[in-house]
């Protein structure tokens, strides 16, 4: 008898792969930083003058938004929450990408920064470069988990 044939083996179900886990626990942390980190100081700089930048300060709540989505999927674990990481990460790389040259090209329209702005050279570009590590991390955990 196969290890196919026996029926406690075939009718178990497949483990899921945690997303959270291994080097995605790094990615856990820094998206967990990084959550409170836009959402702190976007709070601020609402509180602070909101009329000062409002395009800016808009960005970086979203920014919050974003990294704060892709951490509790992280966290959550499964394939719904793998393909909605990997939507987000590849949305959050658009924008970094987008408010990045936009903040070179244009900076009178960014009185104030954004966490994105100037592709995140404030923080050390690791928003540029956290949505491809996520990216990979994912990507590679759907060969994992099948």
């Amino acid at each position: 008898m196969s290890d196919t044939d026996r029926p406690e083996v075939a009718g178990a179900p497949k483990p899921s792969f945690e997303l959270g886990t291994g080097p995605g626990r790094v990615l856990v942390w820094f998206y967990g930083v990084f959550t409170v980190a836009a959402a702190s100081r976007t709070i601020v700089e609402m509180a602070r003058g909101f009329d000062r930048a409002p395009l800016a300060y808009t960005l970086s709540a979203v920014a919050a938004l974003v990294y704060g989505f892709i951490t509790y999927s992280l966290v959550r674990g499964g394939e719904k929450a793998r393909r909605a990481a990997l939507v987000c990460c590849a949305a959050e790389l658009i924008g970094v990408l987008v408010v990045g040259a936009w903040t070179l090209v244009e900076p009178a329209a960014f009185p104030d920064s954004t966490v994105w702005s100037d592709f995140g050279m404030g923080y050390l570009f690791i928003p540029v470069i956290l949505p491809v590590t996520g990216m990979i991390w994912l990507r590679r955990a759907k060969t994992v988990a099948v």
